[in-house]
């Protein structure tokens, strides 16, 4: 008789293709693999649905039939290592960017990757934001010392494609994807405001780079002489305000507030 780990072992290959588990029995004995073959499909198909969860506009540009067949072969290669799907499927994008018959397809990957974030983002923990008054009090105080703190699901993406704007342009009501002519790098800011507004929005490269220099420890001012030309201060601070995602300030070395 199999151990339990031995069973388990033989029931997850088997799962994936393999021989039905040497313990499973049915009525017929010669029905036992067919019917260990429709639960293998339905485990396949839950997994297929649960990975379209994290990346319904994946499934949209490829197609239904497509994206099933593009899922079993990712499922083989990268089966689920714990029961929480909602932290599988990270390695979908660099996947979609093996597969050869994609490669035409340079954005593919990248959207993939606004998905993931945007997944990661919605199930990131909860922050309350710093009241603007309270802000700017703590930042005349602190001059160029001020340190932010950022929301933890504030992620900026460097895109060598337009992927903010194709994403987009799958949504409900959204405009036109990019046309040859308007293909260009773009930065994607991603993040939650409040308890279940995922923010996907193209920002300029410039403020991309601040953001990321805030979310890595670095002071206001060290942030903005990160950036280069073309960086507003203002528009920067009002996107942060505006969509709540400073939850914290201080004098670098202080308490954080």
């Amino acid at each position: 008789m199999l151990s339990h780990r031995d069973f388990a072992r033989s029931f997850r290959d088997a799962i994936n293709g393999g021989a039905a588990p040497e313990n499973a029995t049915a009525r017929q004995p010669g029905e036992t693999e067919r019917r260990f073959d429709v639960y293998r499909n339905n485990v396949a198909h839950g997994l297929s649905r649960a990975l379209a969860r994290h990346y319904p506009v994946i499934e949209r540009l490829l197609g239904d039939e497509c994206f099933k067949g593009v899922a079993r072969l990712f499922i083989d290669r990268h089966p689920p290592q714990t029961p929480l799907l909602i932290a599988w499927g990270e390695e979908f994008a660099a996947f979609l960017a093996e597969i050869e018959t994609f490669q035409s397809l340079i954005y593919l990957p990248d959207v993939a990757r606004i998905e993931w974030a945007r997944s990661r983002a919605y199930h990131s923990s909860d922050a309350q934001p710093v009241p603007p008054q309270k802000l700017q009090a703590i930042a005349q105080e602190a001059g160029e010392d001020l340190q932010l703190f950022l929301h933890p699901s504030v992620q900026v993406l460097q895109m060598l494609t337009p992927a903010g704007s194709i994403w987009v342009s799958q949504q409900p009501g959204g405009p036109p994807a990019p046309t040859a002519a308007q293909w260009a790098p773009e930065t994607v800011l991603i993040a939650r405001k409040g308890l279940d507004d995922v923010i996907t929005q193209a920002v300029p490269a410039p403020i991309g780079r601040f953001i990321s220099a805030l979310a890595y420890g670095r002071t206001v001012a060290e942030a903005q002489a990160s950036t280069g030309e073309g960086f507003e201060l203002n528009a920067a601070f009002l996107l942060l305000v505006k969509n709540a995602l400073i939850i914290g300030a201080d004098k670098k070395g202080g308490d954080t507030t």
